[in-house]
């Protein structure tokens, strides 16, 4: 008996850590409908009914400042001011991050994300869909940085700390520069169940 629990264990946790990886590291790990886990990244092969996927663009990296200007430039672009909503990273921090927050109301945060989204496409970044929910978050990636958009308020009562009422919630905009050439993955599958 204590042998099966084991295995049900090792099994749930490695389910669980497969699972987060393939949201975080959506290019490097797929869990097929079989339960077979895939690491690394292998050559898609191409369906003659799919479209071709649209490759990233091959510009040079891109600067922490540039990414700064483009969530200014995508936020204006929703109809909103970015200086109303605050930079969660400060300035002069980590240049391999950056965010922009704002408290909004929740009946006009989904067209805002919307909007965003829109100019982020426009602006050349490429959507990164797995993991993603059309109606809470996005990302997209471009010149090394990966960039979601997200609306999220509180499952709790609004308390006096949170800066939330029930018609509020947050939009961000949350920045991270990830060079994953750098990290090698051997191809693997594994087969749980």
């Amino acid at each position: 008996m204590n042998e099966l629990l084991k295995r049900v264990w090792i099994g749930m946790g490695a389910t669980l850590v497969a699972s987060l990886g393939a949201v975080v590291l959506p290019d490097h790990i797929q869990i097929a409908d079989d339960g077979r886990i895939h690491l690394g990244a292998p050559a898609p092969i191409p369906s003659p009914s799919a479209p071709a996927p649209t490759p990233e663009s091959t510009s040079p990296p891109l600067t922490r400042e540039a990414v700064d200007e483009v969530i200014r430039t995508a936020v204006s672009a929703a109809g909103l001011d970015a200086e109303q909503g605050r930079p969660a990273i400060a300035a002069g921090g980590n240049m391999n991050r950056t965010s922009w927050v704002a408290v909004r109301e929740k009946a006009a945060a989904q067209s805002e994300m919307d909007a965003i989204c829109a100019d982020l496409e426009r602006q050349g970044w490429t959507l990164n869909p797995n993991g993603d929910r059309p109606n809470a978050s996005r990302s997209y990636k471009r010149g090394g940085w990966y960039l979601l958009v997200s609306t999220r308020g509180t499952s709790q009562a609004p308390s006096p700390t949170s800066g939330l009422t029930d018609s509020q919630t947050y939009l961000t905009l949350t920045g991270l520069q990830l060079n994953l050439a750098d990290i090698p993955l051997p191809e693997i599958t594994v087969r749980i169940g």
